[in-house]
């Protein structure tokens, strides 16, 4: 099973061909649009891996935006004791669902692709992943 890892949003994902993924958002893109990550910190598979120092040059990832939205809503409550003063304030984290769709090795050629499926198919997987996350 081939995978990569990239960076994006400041944090690390060991991602794989066909994999949906929830990210930090990526800015002015509309739903199904294409994503190149380039920051690819290693790639590989069961038999062998490439590892960067600290990036693998020519390597990238492509993807393609599902939707972007915001996470529900965590309460961030302050107080301070015996003082009479409380803070209360809400906050809702922007996100983008990716899908990926192709991983490329250093030298430009495909290292692992995504399955092509029906849209119908794609809808119902969404779904039952989005909900495995939760």
């Amino acid at each position: 099973m081939s995978f990569a890892i990239i960076q994006t949003g400041g944090k690390q994902y060991k991602v794989k061909a066909s994999e949906i993924l929830k990210i930090e958002q990526l800015e002015n893109l509309k739903p199904e649009s294409k994503i190149e990550f380039k920051e690819i910190l290693a790639y590989g598979d069961d038999k062998n891996i490439e590892v960067g120092s600290p990036l693998v040059k020519g390597a990238k990832v492509e993807a393609e935006l599902l939707k972007n939205g915001k996470n529900r809503t965590i309460l961030v409550f302050k107080k301070r004791r015996r003082k009479n003063s409380r803070r209360k304030n809400g906050h809702r984290q922007l996100f983008s669902l990716v899908k990926i769709k192709k991983i490329f090795s250093k030298d430009g050629s495909i290292f692992s692709e995504a399955k092509k499926v029906e849209k119908s198919e794609t809808k119902k997987v969404e779904k039952k992943e989005i909900k495995a996350k939760k």
